[in-house]
């Protein structure tokens, strides 16, 4: 028997949550479990969640976290709260995923049953006890849900075929609402980073560093695009001539991806493979070398993005 425990950090969601949750509900895999940690809303979100739980009190689980702690800890923190609570104490026969929601996207029917079913494949491929990620494109909408792209990958020349940890390590690929991660990965949470980027980011982190990771090419929910959005999607040419235009600015994101690295290593050190740790000490300290040696390095461990023009622009930068 699998329970899918779907992690929704919210805050101030009032326009669209009542959509999210309801698109959850009508999913065709039905053993979820909803834990929504609310990071301190001034509208109607609670409300909202109190109506909506109203017939699935044991469903759907109302978190008012006591502060501020922003969008990467407080999922992050969620996951970890939701693992600690209903796995390492209930230790039931059951077999646990995770999946992270967004406050304001739209959820396809076959969202967790398609995903799951890669997830089960790949276990039985790989072993339960490795830390396991998938994760799937997702249709880009305006915010009344009209298709504007039909792939977020595609539309922002993003390379799914390079999962590997040095690529991870400089450039995001997961769609943190598209994702679905195991126990095994569930558990590497035990410490919650100070720096990590973005909670998909350390989730994929983990994947590469200690087990593997999978892509499903085809959407499993509508991204919607509003002016209220954290993280969105950005046009990719739009994207290269702010990125040329504000060199300084990148230099600083660069100095960013180090110190995630050399968090990740402070942690993992003492149980990352060698060929890992060497990787991920290499990146967490390529600002410190020379201006040639972070050239070499980029080329000699593969930290490198996706396309060319990302990478003549990081070779250019760094």
């Amino acid at each position: 028997m699998d329970r899918v425990h779907i992690i929704m950090a919210a805050y101030n969601g009032a326009a669209y949550l009542k959509e999210q949750i309801e698109s959850i509900k009508d999913n065709t895999f039905s053993d979820w479990v909803l834990w929504i940690f609310d990071d301190g809303s001034v509208d109607d979100t609670e409300s909202i969640i109190r109506e909506q739980s109203v017939c699935e009190k044991d469903r759907i689980h109302y978190i008012r976290n006591e502060k501020n702690k922003g969008v990467t800890r407080n999922f992050l923190d969620g996951v970890k709260s939701v693992f600690k609570e209903q796995v390492e104490v209930l230790k039931d026969d059951r077999d646990n995923y995770f999946m992270f929601c967004d406050q304001d996207d739209y959820w396809m029917p076959d969202k967790i049953e398609k995903t799951l079913k890669v997830m089960k494949r790949c276990e039985k491929k790989y072993s339960k006890k490795l830390p396991l990620v998938v994760f799937t494109d997702a249709a880009i909408t305006d915010e009344k849900l009209t298709v504007i792209n039909s792939s977020f990958h595609k539309s922002n020349h993003l390379n799914t075929g390079k999962l590997d940890l040095p690529h991870m390590m400089m450039e995001n690929k997961l769609i943190g609402c598209t994702v679905m991660f195991n126990t095994a990965l569930a558990g590497k949470l035990s410490i919650i980073p100070e720096k990590a980027r973005y909670h998909d980011w350390w989730i994929g982190l983990l994947g590469a560093a200690f087990g593997h990771m999978v892509y499903i090419p085809t959407p499993t929910l509508y991204y919607r695009q509003h002016s209220g959005n954290v993280v969105g999607n950005q046009d990719y040419y739009g994207y290269v001539k702010r990125r040329i235009a504000a060199l300084r600015e990148q230099k600083k994101v660069l100095f960013s991806n180090a110190e995630q690295a050399k968090e990740f290593y402070e942690i993992f050190k003492d149980c990352l493979p060698n060929d890992k740790k060497m990787q991920v000490y290499a990146m967490a300290n390529i600002m410190n070398q020379s201006w040639f040696f972070r050239k070499f390095q980029c080329i000699q461990y593969g930290f490198l993005k996706s396309g060319l023009l990302r990478n003549l622009a990081l070779l250019l930068i760094i």
